[in-house]
């Protein structure tokens, strides 16, 4: 942060304009002091940041961009393809719903392929945790569990899982979840999601200069790909998750910085894919490792 640094009142009204998050504003405080740079510094040396992106009517789908839209009047109404602001906002809007849910739904992907790498004995540590919820989900894809072995459900039903993210039968099954007259509306919409990936490949499709000229067109084709994120790739990894690590009961516990703990080994894991901090969770429960820990702490 340029190693700056700030006197005591400075330093409390800047934290107080960040958060209100009681947890977090010692930690502020202390990168404040310390000059460790976060997000609000950074956010700090973006000022003043890109009105035109700030609005949603700067373009660069083509190499003949950066196009414009003047939206006080006066300026260019179109860019170099023609299109106008309304299509403008409603491309940058597609591209950040489709990014959002490939992220979401590969997220997704990588639980249910972890689900078929366990069921094949290809993954080490990992089983199957709750097998009530396996035999749920097999019966809703259609998939036979009388007198099966576990694993076996299980990679069929991973297979089908992966099966939904390309799939030719022009629907989703856990949409089938949906009440019928919610059903009835996307259908009457034209947003009913075919499958995963089709929605998401389309919207990069749609986005791209000389394809979509309808903005209406391309906000409602935003909602067939959210939808086939929310009844797709993001209920799958929970299901999937459910069945490799168990369905989750409520309890209560420690959140945000009071997870933190001066008398532990503290290991903090960014983002919210159960594949790598489960097994963190699991490894912290060996007797070897908490012994390692407290030779170490002492």
């Amino acid at each position: 942060m340029d190693n700056i640094r700030y006197d005591s009142d400075k330093i409390k009204k800047m934290v107080e304009e960040r958060t209100t998050d009681e947890s977090a504003k010692p930690a502020l405080e202390i990168t404040l002091k310390e000059g460790i740079e976060t997000a609000w510094d950074r956010l700090e040396k973006q000022q003043p940041q890109c009105g035109f992106g700030e609005l949603g009517v700067c373009c660069n789908r083509c190499t003949m961009g950066p196009c414009r839209i003047d939206p006080f009047e006066g300026g260019p109404e179109r860019g170099v393809c023609g299109a106008n602001a309304d299509l403008i906002v409603a491309r940058n809007f597609l591209d950040d719903l489709a990014t959002g849910a490939a992220a979401h739904s590969d997220h997704g992907r990588e639980v249910v392929e972890t689900l078929y790498e366990t069921a094949t004995g290809k993954a080490q540590g990992y089983g199957i945790a709750d097998v009530e919820k396996l035999d749920t989900i097999a019966a809703e894809l259609g998939i036979e569990t009388k007198k099966r072995d576990k694993n076996e459900i299980a990679k069929d039903v991973a297979l089908a899982l992966l099966e939904e993210f390309g799939t030719i039968k022009n629907s989703i099954q856990f949409v089938e979840r949906a009440p019928e007259q919610t059903k009835k509306i996307w259908k009457a919409a034209g947003i009913y999601p075919r499958s995963v990936d089709r929605e998401i490949v389309e919207a990069m499709h749609r986005i791209h200069m000389g394809v979509g000229a309808d903005y209406a067109n391309i906000l409602l084709h935003g909602l067939r790909t959210s939808l086939s994120d929310g009844w797709g790739g993001s209920m799958m990894a929970t299901e999937a998750s459910d069945i490799l690590f168990g369905t989750p009961e409520i309890k209560e516990t420690w959140a945000n910085m009071g997870v933190l703990k001066e008398d532990m080994v503290n290991v903090i894991l960014h983002g919210h894919n159960p594949i790598l901090s489960e097994m963190v969770v699991v490894a912290a429960q060996d007797p070897g490792m908490k012994k390692l820990a407290e030779k170490k702490w002492r």
